[in-house]
């Protein structure tokens, strides 16, 4: 009887570490991204290309404005002598120049953004990568944006992992 207890209680050990396997928390791991992306050394390079594009759009938005500017100027120390067909040529003008440089800040502000998304993709990519790898590596079955999470423990934290994996210090 002893015997038929105790081969009892070593199944149902048996049973139960094989059923607490098989329902195993998976491993899971975070990753602030957008840290990430500030470090990569790429980043510093994808900025400042960035900043000289939007410069050079904000330039060229500075030379219209100064050309309206001059041309209001104009017509407004001129208005009174010029004829109506003349007064109204330079009014369509002005009101031409202002629709263009509406445009033209609506057309700089989508370039700028595709300009953006087309210099920081590589760098998406390759962070993308790395993140994958060390997933892989270390058999995680989660990795979250770290940014989003209310709460993760630092052992977790897979940063350091990712930084290595790209050669970061």
């Amino acid at each position: 009887m002893k015997k038929v207890v105790f081969l009892l209680a070593i199944a149902l050990t048996v049973g139960f570490m094989q059923a607490n396997a098989q329902t195993q928390a998976p491993k899971l791991g975070y990753i602030n991204s957008q840290e990430l992306l500030t470090l990569m050394p790429e980043a510093a390079q994808a900025d400042t290309t960035l900043d000289r594009y939007t410069r050079a759009l904000e330039d060229q938005y500075k030379t219209m404005a100064q050309e309206g500017q001059t041309k209001l100027q104009e017509y407004q120390s001129n208005k009174d002598t010029w004829t109506p067909a003349i007064r109204e040529t330079k009014e369509r003008a002005l009101s031409d120049l202002q629709s263009r440089m509406q445009e033209f800040q609506m057309n700089a502000q989508d370039s700028i953004q595709m300009k953006k998304a087309q210099l920081f993709k590589p760098l998406l990519d390759k962070a993308q990568k790395a993140i994958h790898d060390v997933g892989v590596e270390g058999n995680y079955d989660y990795i979250f944006d770290g940014s989003g999470l209310l709460y993760a423990k630092d052992a977790q934290n897979l940063l350091p992992k990712v930084k290595a994996k790209l050669g970061i210090k």
